[in-house]
């Protein structure tokens, strides 16, 4: 084994690790991979940021444009429409039609972005049917999934995997070539939800209180401005008494109870802050004479919702800008104009020293923000609100362009008049110019964190081969397993794949198998796009934990599940795919 190899492994290694244990965010890790390949002279400047220019990368990027066009455009909010209609005539109808409906969108959409148009709509459903959110949150993650498995544009995994096999001279996916072994998948996962799964849910039921189910009642207060105080005549952003013990302020009232704003307000004798922090600094606070502790109450929440400020549950994107940072970092009320109340983060409420808590995707956040600002708590996609908020205006003359965009997107490719790379960038453009978006708005629609993921794992992919790494795994494998036969072969690499990306990113996994799969396959005389099928397939399908996929992380925190509730009705869901696809994969691919 040349060093040049060892190297490699050992970065194949770390990055698993750092994208496993999360010290930083995924993106960084595959920038700090990227980096050490370059720096090694493994690959060249040129070779190493070819990832940046690779049509994987930029028709990706490109499909997050074209959803968000759909959804400035309300053509998702008609689907939810339709759904929460047939929904709220019983639970097994919302059940069918909800993963149905779901999985459907997201053969033509980033499933992350179907998810967040579709969980205040299942929130509100469920509620309407008296049933437990989680009874349907988990069920809609997954049909997501399958959904995504469909078509070529369904999932980043798949138009990184049919970018792979063009650069090692294998023919690039169709548009729906994936269909019939997806939608096998669609088939067999529906049933096992409805006749399964559905009841391995535990109903978890969110207190009707959100204060309560956040904790948060001994960490709120009010202090009221007495006569004298020098407080009288000042603002709390000239006075640092808030700073220096911790604590923040959620809204000012005036000596009549009106709310009169935020730190900006001009405080009067007889004014009240309503202020969020540890009990002990409320407490010292109160010691400093300036201002009166009123008595401790137990918070409702209509009271916290009421005058200037709006009450709102909101989930933290997984792939946003925010894992990873402090609240203390994030400032909520310069960046969103929103005071956070609580935090929960894998179903447990923390309520103590929130300033310091590093925030993680799927982290649920009670807030209170000014009444018509909800909205900017999406901003860049920072957060999926789950709360029910006053409806988006929707660009809805634009329906119809949008709609005829993302069509001629996926016929021009699906009968190879031109590369998806070429009708995702047009169709994007398009968008633009006919106003169904403006130019920020697609900016702000891309996940940037996810195509620098892809630009720092791409190269790994190319460093395999350079130094012979993904030569010498491909004969571990096909020694062990070869023999066996290339049944045994495809199961041992959806296996490999279905246990990797359900603790890694799907994205990293895809890259990393998919050139050890051609490779294998040209070791042993066989077809190797089965095997690149397994990888593909298996990246993409990801049940048993709510960090292997981005959709498990975003109804992490609504449907109040605990990790195992992932691993309880997902384990058997991935057994079952594994063996649908060792036998069914090869006789839709022959070997």
């Amino acid at each position: 084994m040349t060093w040049e190899i060892a190297l490699v492994f050992g970065l194949i290694v770390g990055a698993l690790v750092l994208f496993a244990w999360e010290p930083v965010s995924y993106d960084v890790t595959a920038m700090l991979v990227c980096g050490t390949l370059m720096a090694s002279g493994i690959l060249s400047p040129t070779e190493g940021l070819a990832g940046f220019s690779n049509p994987a990368t930029v028709a990706i990027g490109c499909m997050f444009v074209l959803s968000e066009g759909l959804r400035r455009s309300g053509a998702l909010d008609v689907v939810s429409e339709l759904f929460r209609r047939l929904g709220r005539r019983s639970t097994w109808l919302a059940l069918g039609t909800m993963m149905l409906v779901v999985g459907v969108v997201s053969g033509f959409i980033n499933n992350t972005a179907a998810i967040a148009i579709f969980i205040p709509v299942v929130l509100a459903v469920s509620s309407d049917l008296g049933e437990s959110p989680s009874k349907l949150l988990m069920p809609i993650s997954f049909a997501s999934m399958f959904g995504g498995v469909c078509t070529l544009i369904g999932t980043s995994t798949n138009i990184l995997v049919s970018s792979i096999a063009e650069d090692h001279g294998q023919p690039a996916f169709g548009m729906f070539e994936l269909a019939p072994m997806g939608l096998l998948f669609f088939a067999v996962g529906f049933a096992y939800l409805a006749l399964v799964g559905v009841r391995l849910v535990p109903p978890r039921r969110p207190l009707e209180e959100l204060t309560a189910g956040y904790g948060v009642h001994a960490y709120l207060a009010e202090v009221r401005v007495p006569e004298g105080s020098e407080l009288i005549g000042r603002t709390l952003e000239d006075d640092a008494t808030l700073d220096d013990l911790d604590l923040e302020l959620v809204e000012v009232f005036d000596d009549e109870g009106a709310s009169v704003g935020d730190a900006r307000a001009r405080l009067e004798a007889g004014s009240v802050l309503r202020l969020r922090g540890e009990p002990a600094e409320i407490q010292r606070l109160a010691r400093r004479g300036d201002l009166e502790l009123r008595p401790a109450r137990t918070w409702a929440d209509a009271e916290l919702g009421e005058g200037r400020r709006t009450l709102v549950e909101a989930v933290v994107a997984p792939d946003s800008s925010l894992p990873g940072k402090s609240l203390a970092e994030v400032d909520f009320a310069q960046r969103f104009g929103a005071a956070v109340l609580g935090l929960r983060h894998r179903g447990e409420a923390r309520v103590d020293r929130l300033a310091d808590v590093t925030l993680r995707g799927g982290d649920s956040l009670l807030l209170t923000t000014r009444s018509g600002d909800e909205r900017e708590l999406e901003r860049d996609g920072a957060f999926v609100i789950v709360s029910p908020i006053e409806a988006e205006a929707k660009r809805r003359a634009h329906m119809p362009v949008a709609l005829a965009i993302l069509a001629a997107v996926v016929g021009l490719a699906a009968f190879d008049v031109l590369p998806i790379v070429v009708t995702a960038l047009c169709g994007s453009i398009l968008l633009v110019l006919t106003r169904t978006l403006t130019s920020g708005e697609a900016l702000e629609a891309i996940r940037w964190r996810v195509l620098f993921l892809l630009a720092g794992v791409i190269p790994l992919g190319a460093a395999m081969d350079r130094t012979g790494a993904a030569d010498l795994l491909s004969r571990f494998l096909t020694d062990g397993l070869g023999e066996l036969g290339p049944r045994v072969l495809l199961a041992g690499f959806f296996g490999l794949s279905m246990m990797l990306t359900n603790v890694v990113s799907n994205q990293a996994t895809a890259a990393l198998l998919a050139p050890v799969a051609i490779e294998s396959g040209h070791a042993l005389g066989l077809d190797p796009r089965p095997l690149l099928m397994a990888v593909t397939f298996a990246a993409s399908l990801s049940f048993m934990t709510p960090i292997g996929y981005q959709t498990n992380t975003l109804v992490y925190g609504p449907g109040h599940y605990r990790f195992t509730d992932y691993t309880k009705v997902g384990t058997p869901l991935n057994l079952l795919f594994w063996a649908l696809a060792t036998l069914a994969i090869p006789w839709f691919w022959p070997f």
